[in-house]
């Protein structure tokens, strides 16, 4: 009776024990919930946006999860995988973004250390009057590119980076700007390639509220080019290598390349020609002249006469005086 009795107390205490245990656990974890209840929005948004697939740089304030200028980013592209995002900051209003998806943390990490020094640079050529917080988005496959910059087709493989915004009024800000790089961005581009890039994609963001569509494009993708090799010690067969093989055969341009010259087979040596117009104005003429020109230019389509009226208006030359200088100034070029 003794054996039993024993027995009985313990199973006694021990159930004591665990109805203190429970009670005790019960409390505690009331009081934690509790707790994170109180905490202000300030420590627990970050904890809401480090989910799964989602990484956030620290920066001076932190970006509010319902950020407008990623609505229709996310809906097109959280169907195509988890989105890694970087913010960076690059002097604007807000943070400047990078957006890719996991198999793309390589190209969101270049461009993402890149971003500042590039709206940096563009910033010193075109000036302040831009927003200087670019978001950049890396896509992951051919359709989520050519949805981001609503083409209504997949986009050609060379394409490897394009800029759309919303329609605007020439001369008011532009909204829904975004620069997008292509699948095979990474994979075609060495990092240098990549930053030079950034910075021609971040200038036609930078220069869009003073373009007009149907500006010449010798103009338009000549000026981006120089921007994203401005100050870059790169030579001159480096940046424009098939115009160089061109020029050491003796072969010169003619004239300025036209629009249809920029699509196509020939579409490389048309951005270099378009480069190398703009980069001999800024060497013959300064770069504020070659800023004041854009400005004069891209307010819509141009003929030889009004190119020519707004050369002698801002530079004091005419057309038929620029060409040969031109080509004067390309044929000592190559190294």
């Amino acid at each position: 009776m003794n054996g039993v009795r024993r027995v009985r107390n313990w199973l006694s205490e021990r159930r004591r024990f665990e109805f203190c245990l429970t009670t005790v656990m019960v409390v505690l974890l009331t009081g934690t919930c509790a707790a994170l209840l109180l905490l202000p929005d300030s420590v627990m948004a970050p904890l809401r946006a480090a989910r799964p697939g989602s990484t956030t740089a620290p920066v001076a304030g932190q970006l509010p999860l319902a950020d407008a200028r990623l609505t229709e980013i996310r809906r097109i592209a959280e169907p195509f995988g988890p989105l890694v995002t970087r913010q960076v900051a690059t002097g604007g209003t807000q943070p400047a973004l990078v957006i890719g998806h996991p198999r793309q943390q390589r190209e969101v990490d270049i461009l993402a250390d890149e971003l500042a020094a590039a709206t940096t640079a563009v910033t010193d050529l075109w000036g302040q009057d831009w927003s200087r917080a670019a978001v950049v988005v890396v896509s992951t496959a051919p359709a989520e590119f050519a949805a981001l910059v609503r083409a209504s087709t997949d986009l050609p493989g060379e394409i490897a980076a394009a800029t759309v915004s919303d329609p605007f009024t020439p001369g008011a800000e532009p909204t829904g700007q975004r620069v997008v790089f292509g699948p095979d961005a990474g994979r075609r581009l060495d990092p240098e390639g990549m930053r030079a890039l950034l910075r021609h994609e971040l200038t036609h963001v930078a220069t869009r509220a003073s373009t007009v569509d149907g500006s010449p494009q010798w103009l338009l993708e000549g000026f981006a080019e120089y921007a994203a090799h401005r100050g870059r010690d790169r030579s001159f067969t480096d940046i424009a290598p098939t115009l160089a093989t061109k020029l050491a055969t003796g072969t010169v341009p003619a004239d300025l390349p036209a629009d249809t010259e920029f699509t196509g087979a020939d579409a490389a040596t048309a951005y270099e020609l378009a480069w190398s117009i703009c980069a001999y104005l800024a060497d013959t003429y300064n770069d504020d002249h070659l800023v004041a020109l854009y400005r004069r230019l891209a307010s819509g389509p141009q003929s030889p006469a009004t190119e020519d009226a707004a050369l002698r208006e801002v530079l004091g030359t005419s057309r038929t005086d620029l060409i040969p200088a031109w080509q004067s100034w390309l044929r000592v070029r190559p190294a």
